[in-house]
C-alpha cells in the first residue's frame, strides 16, 4: 500500500493563513497535538469500557520528546491509532473532526463530555512550526496495517505502509529553520505547564532529577540521594473535577497555591458546577485585592474539558469579577477555529448570568450566616460588591442589601440601614436624607468632628470605585443626596433653613471680607462671612460637591487631565463670624495686622485640607513662630 494524492480542502491556499494569520501564537501547535493525543487515549479507554475494545489498555501516556540533533518533535500516545482510510477522511478532509464524529457515534452510549477537541484543522497547527511531518499510526481494530503519513506543508500528501508494532499514533515534527526556539526543553516546558497542567491523561516530558532519603549515615542523620524519575507535566484530577463534598478548605487553599504560588490565601471561594442547560464546572477565588485592582484582572483561567484555551475571560464573566481568580472549565463555551477567542452566543450569556447569580448568592450566604465575619472582609470585598452594582443590574438585585457603608466610627450599615439610622437628624429643608461622607480620614479631620458636634453620622468612602458607587447611589435611591463632609459649611450640607445671627455689624463684616480678599489675592475664590456655631473653624476652605466628585473620579482613573481638561480650583472660603479669632482681626488696630491675621487663618484652612507645600508653607511656619514669640 503506497499512495500520493492532494488534500482535500475547502480554501484555497489555507496552509499560509494557518501559518500566519489563524493562530494567535505559534506555540498553539503543541496544546493541539497533545490535545489530540488525550483525545486518542480517552477514546480507547472508551472503548474498552463499552466492551468494544477487548485488549490491553496498557499504560495510558502521552510522550513529548525532542531531538536537537534531528531537529525533530515527537508527540506520541498509546490511543486509539488510526487506519489508511482513517488517516484520509480526517487528515486530508480538513472539514471533518474525529472527535465530531466519534461524539456522533457514542452520544447515546452514556457520558461523553471527556472528548477534547478537533483532530483536524487543530492538528495542522503543526505547520506553523514544521517544514514537514509525519504521522506513524496503528490502529486498535483487530488486523489492521500500520501506516506512515507524510506531508511538507503543501497540499500533497504521501501514506505508505508502516513498521508501528503497538497500538498509537506518533507525530514527528521535522522544525522549520524560522522555530527552532522549540527544541529547546524550556520552552516545550514552559508551553505544557501552560496549557496542558490539567489534561486527565498524564503528559511526559522526559525525566527531572528528585531527592529521595538513602539511609542514614553513621550518626543517625538522614542521608539524600539524587534520582531521575519521570517529568509528569500534570495533574490529571483537578480539584474542579472532584465533588465539592469530597474536598476540605485545605484542598481548595492547596489548589490555590498551585494556580497562584506566590498569592496571599484567598477571602472565600465558590466551586461551579452545573451541568443544565450548559455544562459549566469551576472554582472562583475571592482574593485580598491591593490598591491596584486594575492590573490584576486576567487571573481567571479559562479551560475546555482541561485544556488551557486563554486568561482572556470578559466575555463569560461579568467586568466586575475578572478581579476574582480561579479556573473556569466547560465545553459549552463556543471558540473560533484556534480555540483562542471567545465567540457570544446564548450559552456565553447564560453562563455569564450564572456565575453572577452564584457570587451574589455566595456573598448573601455569608452575610446572613456571620455578619461579624463579613464585615471583617469588608475592606478586601468591597470593591467587588460595589463595582458589580454598579455595572450590573441583576447583580444589584440580589446583592444591594449585602453593599456595606462603614462610618468613621468603625460601625457598618447596608445602604437601608444607614438611611434609617440618619433620616431623623440629618433630612435638609428639601425632605432629601443627606448622606455625609469622607474620602480621607486625617486631611478631612476638622470637618468630620465639625460634623460630629452635630451628632452627624459621616461614612468612610475612600475606595477605588466609591466616586462611582456615590453617583450611582443617587440615581437609585429617590430622596437620597451624598456630600462630601468638606464641600461646603456644616450649616449648608445640611440646610435646615435655622438662622443664626452674626455678632458681627454689617460695616465690620465688610472689613473682614477686604481682609480676607488681600490675604488670598487670588480672584478666583470666593470670599463670605457667615455666622456659624462659636466652636466650628474659623476659616472652612470647600469645593463644590460637583467639582470634588469630578476630581476624585479624576484621581481613579490615573490622577491625570480629564477629557475635559484639568478642573480648576475654584474654592469656596467661609469666615466663621462668630469665631473668637475673627474678633480678633475687628479689634486689630491696622489693616496691615488685620490682613496678617487673616493671612494665618486662611493658612490654617488650606493645611488642614493638605493644600498647603513648597515655599507658602515655609512662610507660613516661619510666621506661626514670630506670632508665637510675640
Amino acid at each position: 500500500m503506497q499512495e500520493k494524492g492532494t488534500i482535500s480542502i475547502h480554501t484555497e491556499n489555507i496552509f499560509p493563513i494557518i501559518k500566519k494569520f489563524l493562530y494567535s501564537d505559534h506555540e498553539i501547535f503543541l496544546r493541539e497535538l497533545v490535545s489530540n493525543a488525550v483525545d486518542a487515549s480517552q477514546k480507547i479507554k472508551r472503548l474498552a469500557s463499552l466492551g468494544e475494545y477487548k485488549g490491553e489498555l496498557g499504560e495510558l501516556i502521552v510522550d513529548v520528546k525532542v531531538d536537537k540533533k534531528k531537529k525533530t518533535i515527537t508527540i506520541s500516545d498509546r490511543g486509539i491509532g488510526m487506519t489508511a482510510d482513517e488517516i484520509k477522511k480526517y487528515i486530508n478532509q480538513i472539514a471533518f473532526s474525529g472527535a465530531t464524529e466519534f461524539v456522533e457515534k457514542y452520544k447515546d452510549k452514556g457520558e461523553d463530555q471527556q472528548i477534547i477537541g478537533h483532530f483536524g484543522l487543530g492538528f495542522y497547527s503543526a505547520f506553523m512550526v514544521a517544514k514537514h511531518v509525519e504521522i506513524h499510526t496503528l490502529s486498535y481494530q483487530e488486523g489492521a496495517e500500520p501506516a506512515i503519513w507524510s506531508c511538507d506543508g503543501n497540499t500533497e500528501f504521501e501514506i505508505k505502509p508502516g513498521k508501528k508494532k503497538e497500538r498509537g499514533t506518533d507525530i514527528i515534527l521535522k522544525i522549520a529553520d524560522d522555530s527552532e526556539e522549540f527544541l529547546e526543553d524550556h520552552r516545550i516546558q514552559g508551553i505544557l505547564d501552560k496549557y496542558s497542567k490539567f489534561l486527565p491523561i498524564p503528559i511526559r516530558f522526559g525525566e527531572k532529577e528528585k531527592q529521595e532519603e538513602d539511609g542514614e549515615d553513621k550518626d543517625g542523620k538522614k542521608k539524600w540521594k539524587t534520582v531521575k524519575v519521570d517529568n509528569i507535566i500534570n495533574n490529571p484530577t483537578p480539584l474542579w473535577t472532584r465533588s465539592p463534598s469530597d474536598l476540605t478548605d485545605q484542598d481548595y487553599l492547596d489548589f490555590y497555591k498551585e494556580l497562584y504560588p506566590f498569592s496571599e490565601e484567598p477571602l472565600f471561594w465558590i466551586h461551579l458546577n452545573v451541568d443544565y442547560p450548559f455544562n459549566l464546572t469551576g472554582i472562583l477565588y475571592f482574593p485580598k485585592l491591593k490598591k491596584d485592582f486594575e492590573f490584576q484582572k486576567n487571573k481567571i483561567q479559562l479551560y475546555s474539558r482541561q485544556v488551557f484555551i486563554t486568561d482572556e475571560v470578559k466575555d463569560i464573566v461579568p467586568d466586575f469579577l475578572q478581579l476574582l481568580h480561579g479556573v473556569i472549565d466547560s465545553p459549552d463555551i463556543p471558540l473560533n477555529v484556534s480555540r483562542s477567542y471567545l465567540q457570544s452566543d446564548s450559552n456565553v450569556k447564560k453562563i455569564n448570568g450564572y456565575i453572577t447569580k452564584k457570587v451574589a448568592d455566595k456573598l448573601g450566604e455569608l452575610f446572613k450566616k456571620d455578619r461579624k465575619a463579613y464585615e471583617e472582609k469588608w475592606s478586601d470585598i468591597g470593591v467587588f460588591v460595589k463595582y458589580g452594582i454598579i455595572s450590573e443590574d441583576k447583580f444589584e438585585e440580589k446583592a444591594k442589601d449585602y453593599a456595606l457603608l462603614k462610618s468613621t466610627e468603625g460601625k457598618f450599615y447596608n445602604i437601608d440601614e444607614y438611611k434609617a439610622a440618619v433620616e431623623a437628624n440629618q433630612t435638609n429643608k428639601d425632605k432629601s436624607v443627606v448622606f455625609l461622607y469622607t474620602t480621607d480620614e486625617e486631611q478631612q479631620h476638622g470637618y468630620i468632628e465639625t460634623a460630629k458636634k452635630r451628632s452627624y453620622n459621616v461614612l468612610v468612602l475612600d475606595g477605588p470605585v466609591d466616586s462611582h458607587f456615590i453617583n450611582h447611589v443617587e440615581q437609585k435611591y429617590e430622596g437620597v443626596t451624598l456630600k462630601r463632609v468638606d464641600s461646603d459649611v456644616i450649616d449648608k450640607l445640611i440646610d435646615k433653613d435655622e438662622k443664626k445671627e452674626s455678632v458681627l455689624s454689617e460695616d465690620e463684616q465688610n472689613k473682614v471680607t477686604e481682609a480676607f480678599k488681600k490675604a488670598v489675592n487670588d480672584e478666583k475664590n470666593t470670599i463670605t462671612v457667615e455666622p456659624m456655631a462659636t466652636d466650628d473653624l474659623p476659616v472652612t476652605i470647600t469645593l463644590p460637591e460637583f467639582i470634588r466628585r469630578m476630581r476624585d473620579m479624576q484621581a481613579t482613573g490615573g490622577g491625570g487631565p480629564m477629557m475635559f481638561g484639568e478642573m480648576p480650583l475654584n474654592l469656596s472660603v467661609a469666615v466663621n463670624a462668630n469665631h473668637a479669632f475673627t474678633k480678633k482681626i475687628v479689634a486689630a488696630e491696622s489693616e496691615d495686622e488685620q490682613v496678617a491675621l487673616a493671612k494665618q487663618a486662611y493658612d490654617w484652612a488650606l493645611l488642614s485640607q493638605g493644600m498647603l507645600s513648597g515655599k507658602k508653607l515655609t512662610d507660613f511656619i516661619n510666621r506661626s513662630v514670630e506670632l508665637a514669640s510675640k
